[in-house]
């Protein structure tokens, strides 16, 4: 199993994310709610601290995913001349000038 770093970063990296996720009212999200009283409850600090850094992973591979899909999701039916151009090629021309 991977080393999961120290508590403290772990906890200033979800909060990081939450605020990614959630913009300026991350503190009135559940899921800040449940971080921050979760110390409280009654479990081993191991346990704890590898659910946290589970959600921690999960938040950073949607904000991660959304951004990769944005940028390369398909944006509609390209031209023909606009696809060689992409690879780097050039159609031939046509005879008597179409083209």
């Amino acid at each position: 199993m991977a080393a999961l770093g120290a508590p403290l970063r772990t906890l200033r990296a979800l909060l990081r994310e939450l605020r990614h996720a959630a913009g300026r009212s991350y503190r009135d999200s559940p899921a800040y709610r449940h971080v921050v009283t979760s110390e409280k409850l009654c479990r081993a600090q191991q346990e704890l601290h590898f659910q946290a850094a589970t959600y921690l992973c999960l938040l950073r591979s949607v904000r991660e995913h959304e951004a990769l899909h944005r940028e390369y999701h398909g944006k509609g039916e390209r031209s023909p001349q606009e696809v060689a151009g992409l690879v780097g090629f050039r159609l031939p021309q046509q005879p008597g000038g179409k083209g």
